[in-house]
């Protein structure tokens, strides 16, 4: 009768370690970032690759942000670098309407890449394209145009009120 106690014993021990490792599989599962990956050397929890990664503008443009390297944290990198990017977009239309111009084409691209020491992807930079178009009033061909235009527009808008 003594080998039945134990044996209960046994089993209740064994569901107890069993619950437990089943709360820490979910909990892990809750939390990928906790989850060292396979062929990596960290979690991206631990990353000193992700908590060392600088951000810096490689622009010529001179107002916008990260002239400097500086940090961003990995969860905010992707808005962040979108904030940016759109520095460029803005400055594009500031310049254009500075100068008589108009902006035909305004894109951004936003760049991922995955941290070789985690395996975390991440935002990695962007690319803002812009295209503006610029009226040449000195060129003889821009001017005939504007006077031709200016010409097929005459008397266009009539007021026939009487």
């Amino acid at each position: 009768m003594a080998i039945a106690p134990l044996q209960a014993a046994y089993a209740s021990n064994t569901q107890t370690i069993a619950k437990n490792q089943n709360a820490e599989e979910t909990k892990k599962a809750a939390d990928p970032d906790e989850i060292k990956k396979p062929g990596r050397r960290s979690s991206p929890e631990e990353c000193q690759t992700c908590k060392e990664r600088k951000y810096q503008d490689g622009s010529n443009e001179g107002n916008v942000s990260f002239k400097a390297a500086a940090h961003i944290s990995p969860n905010a990198a992707g808005a962040v670098v979108r904030a940016h990017e759109g520095e460029h977009v803005a400055n594009a239309y500031a310049k254009a309407e500075k100068n008589n111009g108009k902006v035909v084409n305004a894109s951004v691209s936003i760049h991922t890449a995955i941290c070789p020491e985690c395996g975390r992807t991440y935002v990695s930079g962007g690319t803002t394209n812009t295209t503006i178009k610029y009226s040449n009033e000195s060129n003889p061909y821009q001017k005939d145009l504007k006077a031709r235009d200016a010409a097929g527009l005459v008397g266009a808008n009539r007021d026939y009120t009487f």
